[in-house]
């Protein structure tokens, strides 16, 4: 394994676990992946993220078959078919979080209720249509949704992410989790004015470079 390699499979273990403490991921639900050589590397399937280790993580090569000791995630297609279809996409975080998931179980989007919003690149998050997990049909739901955006909610499921690397997919992921939150508390007081498609261009042209 040459050190870019074991590079990026470090940074991708750190990512995963951190995200399962802080609670978007509970045991082995959720995958992750980084883009590599002509494919990629991704989280193994049903191994928990506190035992998993480096090696664990499997390479799944541009035809879309697996390196490796374990078998890929159950989502090795969704990440195989956006790393194919967002040419800049680095990276990509799927998470079962709590409130992300919550609105996904009510086919609910978030709408523009709020700026940070346009983090995931538009003036909304859509909910992709429902469909069995580990599918193409799945896959093909959640490219439709992510269309001129870096996450959306999958209905009965939970959030799919992606940006240039692992860390700043995982951000998002996060980002995405909070925005939930925060909907959710305001639907408990009513429906929330929504903020503009002018005001939400200006947003996500402020927001080009942020972090960066």
């Amino acid at each position: 394994m040459n050190p870019s390699e074991r590079d990026l499979r470090l940074r991708l273990l750190a990512a995963v676990r951190r995200l399962s403490e802080r609670g978007l991921n509970q045991g082995s639900s959720g995958n992750a992946s980084v883009r590599f050589d002509a494919g990629f590397i991704v989280t193994p399937s049903g191994k928990p993220y506190e035992t998993m280790e480096p090696d664990d993580l499997v390479f799944v090569d541009a035809a879309g078959d697996p390196h490796g000791r374990h078998a890929p995630s159950s989502e090795w297609r969704m990440h195989h078919d956006i790393f194919g279809g967002f040419p800049q996409a680095g990276a990509i975080v799927h998470t079962h979080s709590p409130y992300a998931t919550s609105l996904a179980c009510l086919h609910r989007p978030i709408p523009a209720f709020h700026y940070e919003v346009a983090f995931a690149g538009g003036n909304d998050i859509r909910c992709a249509d429902y469909a069995t997990f580990g599918t193409q049909q799945l896959s093909d739901a959640a490219l439709a949704a992510l269309e001129g955006r870096r996450a959306c909610l999958l209905a009965n499921h939970g959030l799919v992410a992606w940006s240039d690397d692992i860390e700043h997919a995982a951000v998002l992921a996060e980002k995405v989790e909070a925005l939930a939150q925060r909907y959710c508390l305001a639907l408990q007081l009513g429906e929330p004015p929504l903020l503009s498609d002018d005001e939400m261009k200006r947003v996500a042209a402020k927001f080009e470079g942020y972090g960066r």
